[in-house]
């Protein structure tokens, strides 16, 4: 799966969790599941951006010492 891809798949999870969270429509151990879910997805979407961020400022470096 290519990188773009894989951080839209993960923000389409975290707002379907996110969505049937908010629904109301879950007893409390599947309501606390769910927010520990939004947690960890919410964690690789920010670890993965900011891996990217870190490799696009290299990148830019390198260009400016060329």
């Amino acid at each position: 799966m290519s990188e773009p891809a894989e951080l839209q798949e993960l923000a389409d999870e975290l707002e379907s969790v996110a969505d049937k969270l908010r629904s109301g429509a879950v007893d409390t151990d599947e309501g606390a599941a769910l927010v520990e879910r939004c947690a960890e997805l919410a964690a690789r979407i920010g670890s993965e951006i900011d891996a990217r961020a870190r490799g696009a400022s290299a990148s830019e470096g390198q260009e400016r010492l060329l």
